[in-house]
């Protein structure tokens, strides 16, 4: 069972995750699916933007960044989130980073399924798993010279990825942020893609000045959806540019 916070109309469950929404969803409802290493902590203040223009809205934590066990991989994740998207619809599942792996994997069995926005996503083809992604087209980041292995977790030296994730932020919300950031399992970044595309509109989001995965990446993974949308933001537009991110979730959220 849930606790409802009523000064925020925030539920806390007992798996830990915490959401917000209207206790009315006649539109579609977004479900924000975290990247790597992140939580569904990292959408909080973006999530008071949409809280403030009455928009319906989830987060839910991953396996794969929240248990630091070497053996949990993305097949892990996309049960999680099946699960948790369970009687939530209609929905639009809102997809950043890493978390593009997780919904296209998910995508065919979530119910009532509206739409997908990729936001920077590593969205693979049939077969290729994250990592294949941006090893397809050979261009490394900042991102990449911070992440550290170790007996199959992933974890960031903070001084270098900071700045590769936060870049736009102000000093206090990257200083917040990177302190946040949990360990990734090997295994998540190794899962090869099963499912075939489905028949719901998606929406690919560039972030120009991403120091975290390449702009040029993206923009090649971008041919894979049906609309391409390009805004001037780091690797993390929900907490540098939140209101430009809700005005375009808001703009699909009325088509939808």
């Amino acid at each position: 069972m849930g606790i409802w916070d009523l000064r925020q109309n925030r539920r806390h469950d007992d798996t830990g995750v915490a959401a917000r929404s209207r206790e009315v969803r006649a539109t579609p409802t977004f479900v924000l699916v975290h990247g790597a290493w992140h939580g569904a902590w990292c959408w909080e203040s973006f999530g008071d933007v949409l809280d403030e223009r009455n928009v319906n809205w989830f987060a839910l934590d991953l396996p794969s960044s929240a248990t630091g066990d070497p053996s949990v991989d993305l097949l892990s994740d996309v049960m999680e989130l099946r699960r948790f998207c369970r009687e939530k619809g209609p929905l639009v599942l809102v997809a950043h980073s890493y978390g593009a792996a997780v919904v296209a994997e998910a995508a065919p069995k979530i119910a009532d399924l509206r739409g997908i926005v990729y936001l920077a996503g590593l969205v693979p083809r049939l077969g290729q798993s994250p990592s294949d992604v941006t090893r397809e087209y050979g261009v490394r980041s900042a991102l990449d010279e911070a992440i550290r292995r170790d007996e199959g977790l992933l974890s960031l030296e903070l001084e270098l990825a900071a700045p590769a994730l936060y870049g736009d932020c102000d000093e206090t919300t990257q200083k917040w942020a990177i302190t946040k950031v949990s360990t990734q399992t090997l295994a998540s970044f190794r899962t090869p893609r099963t499912s075939e595309n489905i028949a719901v509109a998606t929406t690919y989001v560039v972030c120009q000045r991403d120091q975290a995965l390449s702009p040029e990446v993206q923009r090649h993974v971008a041919l894979r959806c049906d609309d391409i949308i390009e805004i001037d933001s780091d690797h993390s537009p929900f907490l540098s540019h939140p209101h430009e991110l809700a005005n375009l979730l808001e703009s699909m959220h009325i088509r939808a």
